[in-house]
């Protein structure tokens, strides 16, 4: 019989686990933060060893590095793991060498003031508030001589605190502190600025991405050997845990501790086992283990931990508020939850659990009333604390239901927010608590007020969060107690928020009822007046749009500021241009090109902005750019970058429409990229990307991104925007013969205008729908909807629909079988577009007119003309319809002669830009694939691979790489 050897007593303690199984993805670390700039992402599940891994890059590097940690507080609070990093990084910022740009920091570190620079100026667009505001955070990191930036559990972040980090690991040139951030995949929602994070982490040296995975059996069997002095266990229990824990440290370690703490640890034949194998069996969650253990400890120590648990981290003499101890009192609880490893020693005077999800446990076991005592108790002993932790008292109150205090506090916080452009966290905080509570109502209008301006701050994105303030706003105007005029300063926000949800008809109301009762503001009842001025939305014809710009314009001479004046000049000169009416120009004439101050200058490149669009909408080109060209000129200098983007999105535009492609597919995928939220600019860049794609013939993806286009004008209420996606649908659908498809898609777009009686929006559409019409037999239709647009034309000076009209006439022209005078009118049409200049409609516009001439029996002509047109539409770029017209020439006897699908310069050659992407096909490189290796984006890739092709004169990729190895063209490019 076998004697087995146990010991009397089990562990009385156990130690801190090693750092196992890590080594690979410390060095990973290490190596990233040793070159500047460096960005690493670490991401893993909830214990895995995140954080652990960060302290042991700090321990064994040395460097000075500012940790912060997004609490998981339900209220967004501005920047507030940046901003109490920086706070406990030093007592002051005196002496620091800080630009005047700090002055922006003063809503964030008030305690700071004294050191700071005079606040700048405020800015009317809250994303440049935002950026300056990023721009002096990064400023004042660069000043504190730190190596690198932490930031953990981004995925509790508020909005403000991910877009700082996407502005960091956007200036690789100019980073000096290496950024590194961790969070937990699964607490991320599909929208989250996380995943934009993540996704725009650039490959590189210092660009990583780590991911932890739990342990394996083997690392698991160290991982608790280290834990007992590295002494062995058993193969049997180390299955065992790895089997219940998965392997994730935290669980193990919390799962030892408890083994520990029931003295079901053994000493066995020189290894350590569980007792009882067969009975016992391991808590399957952290919560588990973690109150077990609390309940072990005294009842003062539990004090202390269900109050830790309320205040997230909070110095001992508030925590000893919280637990009812006196401050001599805390010191033996406190050293009793840090000896059971459930607190972690103070850190920056600092006290909290060594794990968020230890502290979650703890406090979910708390009861309901005990945790609103809790927190009340914990926010009035913070408000005498300085500086005044707003967002951590709004927290506090609103979970100990004292709804006076939270209201102040929350509102406090908004004011902060929105001082510091971060208006999303603004408008969470008042919508909970609109939503929440029964305010008085006077309170209840002021935060129903500013809940609906900052909405309208944050941006032009759509969302949930945009439904839901609507609908609280609707609400309290249901509300009982509230005046004419409170109602109004919430209708007037509220219409506005309406045009971007695409209720057009529920807007106009809104800013209908509003405007009678703004007389106490001229400026507001003015713009509200404007607003229903603009045409882009509701059922009302022009004239009833003029109308109240005339009263508006009446209202403005009301206005003292002459720069608020300005303004509202500007917005209804744009509101006519849009109308095209002619007495738009005689108040652009008037309009500034630049102005003294800054806030000036930002609205005059708003004003110029709108006016540039206005003028590209007429075609009257040159005027277009030069107020473009100033509109970006000022945005830029004043740093507004969202005005920025929609300025770079219509000069896109304008290059489209006078021929200046090149270069244009990777500005379009930029812009997408840059201001992919705002729909305004995206929807310019899908219409852009969608006219690239016709042009090159890939008609499936050009019908994809026009119908998108189109669903989401009309969801948005967007009449004008209709026009273009309906236009290019209808000629698309058309092409393939789906005469009924495009009849449908043009006439909804048609009855529109004829609603608003404003033909300037026809220029693209009035061809496609002439065209739909005579292909279905309606002539008649045809002909009245040219005598429309003419009559409602006369005595405007558009050129670009106007020479539409040319077409439109061309077109009926044609259909009737008078080939020779269609053959004319055609000519008459392109000269039209020429003048303006458009170079590919007046390339189509000849296209038909040699056509024309076949048809009329002068095939000479019609060919010399058709080879011109071709010539033409290669330079341009335009590879679908320069083979279309190809096609034509070869089943005439002529091939081609000059052109095979290149741009100006390099003829039938490949361009060197294209030798290059050829290489990689050969080598077998998806477009992905190569976009990714030379840094484009894959349209770029898809464009020059499509070039390719067609001056090799192949169809395929495969066919493609034989014919440029065949042809040498690798092997001369490498000479």
């Amino acid at each position: 019989m076998s004697v087995t050897a146990e010991r009397a007593n089990p562990v009385p303690w156990l130690s801190a686990p090693r750092f196992i199984g890590r080594a690979h993805e410390l060095e990973l670390l290490t190596r990233a933060l040793a070159d500047r700039p460096a960005a690493v992402l670490v991401e893993g599940e909830a214990g895995v060893g995140k954080s652990r891994l960060i302290r042991e890059y700090l321990k064994t590097t040395g460097r000075r590095t500012l940790v912060a940690t997004c609490p998981p507080y339900r209220e967004p609070s501005t920047l507030a793991p940046i901003v109490n990093v920086l706070q406990h990084s030093r007592d002051t910022i005196a002496g620091l060498p800080l630009t005047g740009l700090a002055g922006a920091l003063r809503p964030l570190f008030p305690e700071w003031a004294a050191d700071l620079p005079p606040a700048p100026e405020p800015l009317d667009d809250p994303r440049a508030s935002r950026h300056r505001l990023f721009r002096a955070m990064a400023a004042l990191i660069d000043t504190l001589d730190a190596d690198a930036l932490v930031v953990e559990d981004i995925h509790w972040a508020d909005e403000a605190t991910l877009e700082f980090l996407l502005f960091l690991t956007s200036r690789p040139q100019s980073q000096p502190v290496g950024i590194v951030v961790t969070y937990r995949p699964e607490e991320v929602i599909d929208n989250s600025p996380v995943r934009r994070l993540a996704a725009r982490l650039p490959a590189g040296p210092a660009r990583v991405r780590i991911t932890l995975q739990p342990l394996g059996p083997a690392d698991t069997a160290g991982f608790i050997s280290s834990m007992l002095g590295a002494e062995s266990v058993t193969d049997a229990f180390a299955a065992f845990m790895h089997a219940h824990t998965d392997g994730i440290p935290l669980a193990i370690e919390e799962s030892m501790r408890l083994l520990g703490d029931r003295a079901h640890l053994v000493h066995r034949d020189g290894a350590w086992v569980r007792r009882r194998l067969d009975e016992l069996q391991v808590p399957p969650t952290v919560r588990d283990t973690t109150l077990e253990r609390a309940q072990r400890l005294s009842p003062p120590a539990q004090r202390v931990l269900a109050a830790a648990a309320v205040l997230g981290a909070a110095d001992e003499r508030i925590l000893a508020e919280v637990a009812d101890l006196a401050a001599d009192q805390v010191r033996a609880p406190l050293a009793e939850a840090f000896a059971h490893g459930l607190l972690v020693e103070p850190e920056r005077e600092r006290v909290a659990f060594r794990h968020a999800l230890m502290g979650r446990a703890v406090y979910e076991a708390v009861p309901e009333p005990n945790r609103r005592h809790l927190h009340r108790v914990a926010g009035l002993a913070l408000e005498r604390t300085e500086p005044t932790p707003l967002a951590e008292l709004t927290h506090h109150f609103r979970e100990a239901g004292d709804t006076a205090r939270w209201a102040a506090f929350a509102e406090q916080t908004a004011e902060r927010a929105i001082r510091s452009g971060d208006h999303t966290t603004a408008v969470v905080l008042l919508h909970d608590l609109l939503s929440a509570v029964d305010l008085p109502a006077a309170t209840r209008a002021r935060v129903a007020r500013t809940v609906a301006t900052a909405a309208l701050a944050r941006s032009d994105a759509v969302d949930d969060l945009h439904h839901r303030v609507v609908h609280a706003l609707r609400a309290v105007l249901d509300s009982a107690g509230l005046t004419r005029r409170e109602q109004a300063e919430i209708r007037n926000p509220l219409g506005r928020l309406l045009i971007l949800q695409g209720d057009a008809d529920a807007a106009l109301t809104e800013l209908a009822q509003a405007v009678d009762y703004l007389d106490h503001d001229p400026f507001s009842a003015a713009r509200a007046m404007t607003y229903l001025g603009w045409a882009i939305a509701g059922p009302w014809p022009a004239s009833t749009h003029r109308r109240w710009l005339r009263r508006a314009a009446n209202v403005a001479g009301e206005v003292r500021s002459p720069i608020d004046r300005m303004s509202l000049t500007g917005d209804r000169a744009a509101a006519l241009l849009m109308l095209g009416d002619e007495a738009a120009w005689d108040l652009v004439a008037g309009l500034p090109s630049d102005a003294a101050t800054g806030a000036e200058r930002r609205k005059v490149a708003r004003i110029n902005a709108n006016v540039g669009k206005g003028a590209l909408m007429w075609g009257r080109y040159g005027e277009a750019r030069d107020h473009l060209a100033t509109a970006l000129a000022l945005a830029e200098s004043e740093q507004v970058a969202r005005l920025c983007y929609s300025i770079k999105a219509s000069l896109a535009d304008l290059d489209w429409f006078t021929g200046q492609w090149d270069g244009l597919a990777a500005r379009v995928d930029d812009l997408a990229d840059a201001d992919r939220d705002r729909p305004v600019v995206y929807l310019t860049t899908v219409r852009l990307a969608a006219r690239l794609d016709a042009a090159s013939g890939r008609s499936r993806a050009a019908e994809q991104r026009f119908q998108l286009a189109l669903d989401e004008a009309g969801r948005l209420g967007a009449v004008d925007d209709m026009m273009e996606p309906a236009a290019a649908l209808g000629q698309l659908w058309l092409a393939e013969g789906r005469v009924a498809d495009a009849l449908r898609v043009t006439e909804r777009a048609m009855e529109a205008i004829h609603t608003k009686r404003i033909w300037l929006w026809a220029t693209e559409l009035a061809p496609a729908r002439v065209r739909a019409l005579l292909a279905a037999g309606r002539c008649e239709e045809a002909d009245v909807l040219v005598n429309r647009l003419a009559r409602g034309l006369r005595g405007r000076r558009s050129p670009a629909p106007r020479a539409a009209l040319a077409l439109c006439r061309a077109l009926v022209t044609a259909a009737r079988g008078d080939e020779a005078r269609a053959a004319a009118a055609f000519g008459r049409a392109a000269r039209a577009w020429d003048a303006l200049p458009r170079p590919y409609d007046a390339l189509l516009s000849r296209e038909m007119q040699g056509h024309a001439l076949l048809a009329a029996g002068r095939k000479d002509a019609a060919l010399d003309l058709l080879s011109e047109v071709r010539t033409g539409l290669g330079r341009l770029g335009a590879t679908g319809a320069a083979k279309r017209v190809t096609l034509v020439l070869r089943e005439h006897g002529i091939q081609a002669r000059h052109w095979r699908g290149g741009r100006r310069g390099y003829g039938g050659r490949l361009s060197p830009r294209e030798v290059e992407v050829v290489r990689l096909v050969v080598a077998g490189k998806t477009n992905r694939e190569i976009a990714e290796q030379l840094s484009k984006s894959p349209r770029t890739v898809e464009g020059q691979v499509h070039s390719a092709m067609a001056k090799l004169s192949v169809t395929s990729r495969t066919t493609l790489a034989v014919a440029a190895v065949n042809a040498g063209v690798l092997s001369e490019a490498e000479d």
